[in-house]
């Protein structure tokens, strides 16, 4: 009985390190930023925010990116050096700070509800390629759902039509996010097991 008690103690401190380290490194995404014309900068903070969502799940996930938009209205300078809820609201990135959030819950949902790494719930091990094609299909699905938002908030902002918002916002970003695509998808297939044994 103490046992099984210090095993949930365990399990619950695991989920608020790990919530707060995500949320962490998202934050420190804002120190690797390259500045583009359109206002938007080319960032690692989304690969965080979408990595905290493919490892951690869809609650966890979400709640780490949450703590980070918290902290950055809250004044610290983690909108890629700025701060406050007027980014969130006014700036031309503020649709894009909200898809971190809605692309770690896509994410992090969709994996939740397809990939299995062991034999605990149906009694066999789902195949390897199984495996990728859905982290693969997690990881385009959240980065689509960011690149929906920012373009939705960059136009409401800016007034720019679709197809100056694609050209300003999404044709620059491709190249990068392609890698950023590859580096999750080899992330969240290394440790997402890992981290689902210490989460529970």
């Amino acid at each position: 009985m103490h046992s099984e008690a210090g095993k949930k103690s365990e399990k619950k401190l695991s989920k608020v390190v790990m919530t707060a380290l995500f949320a962490a490194l998202t934050c420190a995404g804002c120190f690797i930023q390259i500045p583009l014309p359109g206002g938007v900068p080319v960032v690692i903070q989304d690969m965080m925010a979408m990595l905290s969502g493919l490892l951690l799940g869809p609650l966890f996930g979400s709640l780490s990116v949450c703590i980070f938009l918290l902290l950055g209205c809250a004044g610290f300078p983690v909108f890629s050096g700025k701060a406050g809820i007027q980014i969130i609201l006014q700036g031309v990135t503020g649709g894009f700070l909200v898809g971190y959030l809605f692309g770690a819950l896509t994410g992090g949902l969709i994996l939740q509800f397809t990939l299995r790494t062991t034999t605990e719930h149906s009694g066999k091990m789902q195949a390897q390629w199984q495996q990728w094609l859905w982290i693969i299909v997690a990881a385009i699905a959240a980065t689509v759902v960011l690149f929906i938002c920012g373009s939705v908030g960059f136009m409401r902002v800016t007034g720019s039509g679709l197809a100056k918002t694609l050209l300003l916002v999404l044709i620059p970003f491709i190249p990068g996010n392609v890698i950023k695509l590859g580096v999750m998808v080899l992330l969240t297939k290394k440790f997402r097991p890992v981290v689902c044994n210490y989460l529970g």
